[in-house]
């Protein structure tokens, strides 16, 4: 030290270094603690992200164990399973055995009846039916502004058995005759059925084959093809 005044010192200069040493080290630590909290949120955001997918494929899940648990399935009842006596509006009754069919034609209807077994676990609630004569190897899905709409509401538990009916009452319509001919020749034609679950969902269409199966007014029912129409085909 120097001094230039009596009783007066004057600190020496420096010479800087120490200084700017202490200036980066703070500058480092800040740019450290900056990545290591821009890491952090990175990590978080990703964690977050799977823990969200995680979660909706589970609600995914969820939802298709649902209405896989509501969707009904229809196909013909066993051959061993009792008959069911079926009634129309203008009085008429048919009788349809388990596995089979019941068909009446005179000059007024063309009545039919479907033995029914829901294969599926939900209600099935029927809606409406439209007849096909012609046989296709590959046949596309029918389209479902051709249905004729039930008179009544037929609902078949899962597991359970019931019923399809279904008439013809215009003698003068092309699908009048073309049906009689066809019965009446004892020649195999289909129904088509479209149906879904209790809340009006799952819609799905379900082709019964009608055959004659010896006696004069025996048919056996069968299954041709199934259809989804709220959903993928299943093929």
């Amino acid at each position: 030290m120097s001094s230039t005044t009596p009783g007066r010192w004057r600190t020496a200069p420096s010479s800087g270094v120490p200084r700017l040493r202490t200036l980066g080290a703070v500058l480092d630590w800040a740019t450290i603690s900056s990545l290591a909290t821009a890491a952090g949120t990175l990590v978080l955001a990703v964690a977050t992200f799977a823990s969200v997918r995680a979660s909706s494929r589970a609600a995914r899940v969820a939802e298709r164990t649902m209405s896989l648990g509501m969707r009904p399935v229809l196909g013909p009842s066993r051959l061993q399973d009792p008959p069911q006596k079926v009634g129309f509006a203008d009085g008429h009754w048919l009788v349809t055995p388990g596995g089979g069919a019941g068909v009446e034609v005179d000059g007024e209807a063309v009545r039919m009846t479907i033995a029914v077994r829901n294969v599926g676990n939900g209600l099935a609630v029927l809606h409406g039916w439209c007849l096909e004569f012609a046989t296709e190897p590959n046949p596309p899905i029918p389209d479902v502004a051709t249905f004729r709409r039930l008179t009544r509401d037929l609902y078949i538990a899962g597991g359970d058995l019931g019923f399809w009916q279904g008439a013809l009452r215009d003698p003068g319509t092309d699908e009048f005759v073309t049906a009689r001919r066809t019965i009446e020749a004892r020649q195999p034609f289909f129904v088509d059925v479209l149906y879904g679950d209790h809340e009006g969902g799952q819609r799905a269409i379900t082709r019964f084959r009608l055959t004659p199966r010896g006696a004069e007014d025996a048919w056996l029912a069968s299954v041709g093809r199934h259809w989804n129409v709220d959903g993928p085909q299943p093929r």
